[in-house]
């Protein structure tokens, strides 16, 4: 889990630059409910357990999962500020699927599958583009308008007039939070509202981080030869952190008043940072300000928040073993030529370059779990009490995947 290094490089960088610039925006509290303090349980009443390894390897499980999760759940397309301009597109591939969304000229956004339905090629081949007015298909130029309506084919009088009359790409239901564009495949009819999935409690809590406001600074891409779900899970906890981050004492220690809550589908955690401790007595703690604020929304999207910046952690499962990770890291804009706030983008990579070397290491242990992925010895794992968000995503997972 990122969190916890990326805590401590904040905390020993503010203890040589001193105190937090408000030149940007520094989300607070204020109404929000306490998530750290004297009043606030730190973990559900779990305990520890064991967990079949079956989870991350079994093909048929990964096909359920592609139809009844990842196929039905809200999931990351890309940020807004990536389609600005009426006709502006991006796309989202993953787990065999491929999605363009566009901006309207109303401003409200369209997807659709990327398919044609012809003979089933991409439509559109560039994965971004501006200012589109229709795509048209480079096998034998079927058109489409901006919202995926079929509005044009050669030699139509060819065709039998059933087939080819009012169809277009399958749509896909999208929509807007955060500065992120959402994309959910089962469709505008079927979808649950995208509010509804973030839930009040995370959309309250991260919402006070305004990311809307922030612009995206940079996009790391890997490839990790492992299951999705095992990424996921390394952000469900903050157990390995000393070891393999190499997090000073007083961070390790943070981590044992660090609490963890459910919300729905859903996950928050909270990590003091060190200089705050002598704080959380209080009832009026306030954990924006004074920690390191964690939040995953199912099925697979992470935010690892400072107060000052934010990454946010997307591994898009290309299949059961292969896995897309992309690592976002967003930043308040600001005047470079504001000594301020030139102060504030300097501390601010300081702490990205730290978090890139971090992700390093995570993506070492990728490489050692690639070793050991389908050993007749790797069929369990023993899962802590502060391990439980592991088991409980899991349990969720299989909930999903029988319904």
């Amino acid at each position: 889990m990122v969190v916890a290094v990326v805590a401590a490089s904040v905390f020993l960088v503010e203890m040589e630059e001193g105190n937090e610039v408000a030149v940007v925006h520094i989300p607070v509290r204020g109404e929000l409910p306490a998530r750290l303090g004297p009043s606030v349980k730190a973990l559900p009443e779990y305990g520890p357990s064991i967990m079949d390894a079956n989870v991350y390897r079994d093909p048929t499980r990964f096909e359920l999962e592609r139809e009844r999760v990842l196929g039905r759940h809200w999931m990351i397309a890309g940020r807004s500020e990536q389609v600005q301009g009426s006709g502006d597109w991006i796309t989202y591939e993953g787990h065999d699927e491929c999605v363009v969304v566009v901006r309207q000229a109303d401003g409200s956004l369209s997807a659709f599958h990327n398919v044609c339905r012809h003979r089933g090629p991409a439509i559109v081949a560039e994965k971004t583009g501006c200012g589109a007015r229709r795509f048209s298909c480079p096998y034998h130029g079927w058109v489409y308008d901006t919202k995926g309506k079929l509005v044009g084919i050669p030699e139509r009088e060819d065709f039998g007039t059933d087939h080819v009359t009012d169809i277009g790409a399958i749509p896909v239901a999208v929509g807007e939070w955060g500065g992120w564009v959402w994309i959910n495949l089962a469709g505008p009819d079927k979808a649950a509202p995208l509010l509804e999935s973030i839930g009040p409690d995370i959309s309250n809590d991260l919402g006070a981080f305004k990311m809307e406001d922030m612009i995206l600074h940079e996009v790391l891409e890997w490839d990790v030869p492992i299951n999705y779900k095992a990424i996921v899970d390394g952000f469900n906890e903050i157990y390995h952190v000393t070891e393999l981050h190499h997090s000073p004492p007083e961070f390790t220690k943070a981590t044992r008043f660090a609490s963890f809550h459910v919300t729905g589908d859903n996950f928050m955690c909270f990590v003091p940072r060190p200089v705050s401790l002598e704080e959380l007595s209080s009832e009026s703690y306030d954990h924006h300000r004074n920690s390191i604020c964690h939040y995953v929304v199912f099925p697979n999207t992470v935010f690892n928040c400072n107060p000052e910046h934010i990454q946010v952690f997307q591994p898009i499962p290309l299949g059961v073993d292969r896995t897309k990770f992309l690592c976002w890291e967003l930043i308040y804009p600001g005047d470079m030529n504001d000594p301020e706030y030139a102060s504030y983008y300097k501390k601010t990579m300081a702490h990205w370059e730290v978090l890139k070397g971090v992700v390093g290491e995570d993506i070492g242990v990728y490489d050692q779990m690639t070793r050991t992925k389908k050993s007749s010895a790797f069929n369990e794992q023993i899962l802590s009490e502060r391990e439980f968000k592991i088991a409980m995503y899991h349990e969720n997972m299989d909930r999903k995947i029988r319904d």
